[in-house]
């Protein structure tokens, strides 16, 4: 079993920044792809950014210029660094990831959400 362990959610004023960590613990060969999705309430969950192993990274058209993928393979963790946020960006923050907890098994984890406000 894997487990995703998000971090960084908050209230964030517009025009601020934070940052989201996510660390995968458990039965882990290797991780494949890694990446940030959001729900908003009322809404479907979307991708908001990811990044694969080698360090390919993809955004939403709607944070590109403003936040930035990154990871440490070595710690299993993924960042999601956000500034110039705004109140759309407000959501709940679901951390994911492709993982193989053998050569030949690949599955998909989920954290459990962190929310992020931002509102003056």
């Amino acid at each position: 079993q894997v487990q995703l362990v998000e971090s960084g959610g908050g209230l964030v004023q517009p025009g601020g920044s934070l940052r989201l960590s996510c660390a995968a613990s458990g039965s882990i060969f290797s991780i494949n792809a890694m990446g940030w999705y959001r729900q908003a309430p009322g809404k479907e969950r979307e991708l908001v950014a990811a990044i694969t192993s080698a360090g390919s990274t993809n955004y939403a058209d709607s944070v590109k210029g403003r936040f930035t993928i990154s990871r440490d393979n070595a710690k299993n963790t993924v960042f999601l660094q956000m500034n110039s946020l705004k109140p759309e960006d407000t959501a709940a923050y679901y951390c994911h990831a492709k993982v193989r907890s053998s050569r030949h098994t690949e599955n998909d984890y989920w954290g459990q959400g962190t929310q992020v406000t931002v509102s003056s």
